[in-house]
């Protein structure tokens, strides 16, 4: 991050103009400004740090022209006066001033406009309707096209065991949902049809490599130097010309320069050649490389000497940084609840599909038989009040079967059942504490807030019953008497505590394998409500991260069909033929003028 502004410092100090030009000392750092150059364009493993950086794509163009334009006075102030330095700086001066617009066109091409511009299909005005008329008025034999004869999306046609050509291939859809437009009903139904018959391993591994690929899109170089595959011709050339001006200065036998400034020298050619070694052997192995390679046959050899190596391990680690992992049995409870789901849409009415999104807990209640009893701690609040509810009932229920006799007879058995509930319960309590945005708008950071304030209130009150004891605390907040908190409590505060407490009550009511069996479901259900009311944007702002389980499971309903951006009636943006992104994953095209207009 330091890297851009030590370079820029250093074009200053090297740009003031010094008495004695053609000396010794400024021919050697006319050398040194095109090393700067190079580093400017930083690395190809990041770009931008945020979505906002590739908003910001005009800032960086004004700072290419300016460096650049530093860069080349001080090359002039010597002109001429060291023939041999100059040849040695001119190529790596020429990779520096590509290196460093590459990344501002990789921002500008990872840029929410211009991605929706590609995206976005060239306007179909249909057919001439005044034309259409005028021949039918005239007798003129008309020939319409059928809606059966439109061009359908291209099919998966690859080996079903090859994850990552099914991620890209899942991926060129994903792009428009990101994109916040809408795919047809065909979309939903190659989506589904290719993800419905895979475990939830398979599936979660399959959405993993979607992001994988996502999050490259938006803070790395790799797609646009995949773009027409010029970026491996610039990293050989970037390559050989770092390694040429080493070997050229070892021959040049510069002995007029100080020592010190020999060893800058040094210092700076080995940096660079290292780092281009580095950006050329991330490319190689990075996904893109594998997906050319698949698609033009050649690369049984290469994964095999990768897998050898667990070269592919440990670059799949690089980019995607894991706070936990995930069990089996979630991903397996997730998918099998999603399908579920996805087999009631009814293809002919929307309105199926929204009312099963807008389930969080009701439905789970519903088919339980316990509706009525727990309907006020899900549908009839707000959903911050309903996670946190839910949180604390579900520490409170656990704790209290461990006191128990089903506890005691039987921990493995109970740890069984509750591992799910106690995961998924503290996963969206973090998400509600650290990234809210990702979560449905509400109030949840001030009842959080409250709660914590009691909570805080009435251990310290119980301190020296409870220690230091967890299971402890939990009993007495267990048997706290919570008939009456209407009439005291009111709505002078947000706090959830002792409700949270009246809901483990009701919850401990029913047999222990339909209690757990009902806070998993109701916890799949809060994390399927949260997962397709997070904005697209703040999934992909997640990914520099490491990425979350709620895009995750926000994808996977996505490809199951379960979506608001599905429009069954009308398709407005079927992928077209010739927009698959086979050669240019992320290219983005100028405004359309048609657009351009109405838009004024």
């Amino acid at each position: 991050m330091s890297g851009g502004m030590v370079a820029s410092v250093a074009l200053g100090i090297l740009a003031r103009d010094n008495s004695g030009k053609g000396m010794p000392e400024n021919l050697i750092q006319s050398l040194w400004t095109a090393f700067l150059l190079l580093h400017l364009g930083g690395p190809d493993t990041i770009t931008a740090y945020s979505l906002e950086d590739n908003e910001l794509w005009p800032r960086q163009f004004l700072d290419v022209l300016f460096q650049v334009g530093v860069a080349i006075y001080v090359s002039l102030k010597s002109w001429g006066a060291g023939i041999a330095l100059q040849w040695i700086a001119l190529p790596v001066f020429i990779t520096g001033a590509m290196k460093y617009g590459e990344r501002a066109w990789v921002l500008k091409l990872s840029s929410t406009r211009n991605l929706r511009n590609f995206l976005i299909s060239q306007p179909d005005p249909g057919p001439d309707y005044p034309d259409i008329m005028e021949k039918k008025r005239t007798g003129t034999d008309l020939e319409l096209p059928s809606p059966s004869s439109a061009p359908r999306p291209q099919r998966y046609s690859g080996s079903p065991d090859d994850y990552l050509s099914q991620a890209y291939y899942l991926f060129n859809r994903f792009t428009y949902l990101f994109a916040d437009l809408i795919l047809g009903y065909d979309e939903r139904q190659d989506c589904h049809s290719m993800i419905c018959n895979k475990s939830s391993d398979e599936a979660f591994e399959l959405v993993e490599g979607e992001l994988g690929l996502l999050y490259d899109a938006l803070y790395t170089k790799l797609t646009a130097l995949h773009f027409r595959y010029r970026g491996y011709r610039r990293r050989c050339f970037g390559l050989f010309a770092t390694i040429f001006s080493l070997i050229s200065y070892i021959i040049s036998e510069d002995n007029k320069s100080s020592t010190a400034d020999i060893l800058i020298t040094y210092l700076l050619l080995i940096g660079a050649v290292a780092l281009e070694v580095y950006g050329f052997f991330f490319l190689i192995l990075s996904d893109w490389t594998k997906l050319w390679l698949l698609q033009n046959d050649q690369d049984t050899m290469w994964i095999r000497f990768q897998k050898k190596l667990d070269i592919d391990e440990m670059v799949a680690k690089s980019r995607n940084v894991e706070h936990g992992e995930v069990d089996a049995e979630l991903k397996s409870l997730i998918f099998q609840e999603l399908k579920e789901r996805s087999k009631n849409i009814n293809t002919s009415d929307v309105k199926s599909c929204k009312k099963l999104l807008n389930y969080r807990g009701d439905s789970v209640l519903r088919e339980m038989r316990c509706l009525e009893d727990l309907k006020w701690s899900t549908t009839d609040v707000e959903f911050d009040h309903s996670l946190l509810l839910w949180h604390i009932a579900t520490q409170l229920c656990y704790y209290e079967d461990v006191k128990g006799p089903q506890g005691s007879n039987s921990l493995g058995n109970l740890k069984e059942h509750s591992k799910i509930s106690q995961g998924l319960s503290e996963y969206m309590m973090y998400l509600l504490v650290m990234y809210p945005n990702m979560l449905p708008k509400g109030i949840g950071e001030i009842r959080f807030k409250d709660t914590c304030a009691e909570a805080k209130r009435f251990f310290k009150q119980k301190r020296k019953e409870i220690g230091g004891k967890v299971d402890e605390a939990c009993y007495k907040l267990y048997e706290v008497d919570t008939n009456s908190l209407e009439q005291v409590k009111g709505d002078a505060t947000k706090s959830v505590l002792f409700y949270g407490s009246r809901l483990a009550k009701q919850l401990q009511t029913l047999e222990f394998e339909k209690k757990w069996d009902t806070i998993n479901k109701v916890w799949v259900e809060l994390l399927t409500y949260a997962a397709v009311r997070c904005g697209w944007k703040e999934h992909g702002q997640q990914l520099r991260r490491g990425g979350e389980l709620l895009t995750h499971v926000c994808l996977l309903m996505a490809h199951l069909g379960l979506s608001e951006q599905y429009q069954i009636q009308k398709q407005y943006f079927r992928i077209p033929q010739d927009k698959r992104r086979d050669k240019a994953p992320l290219l983005c095209l100028p405004f359309l003028k048609l657009l351009a207009f109405v838009s004024r």
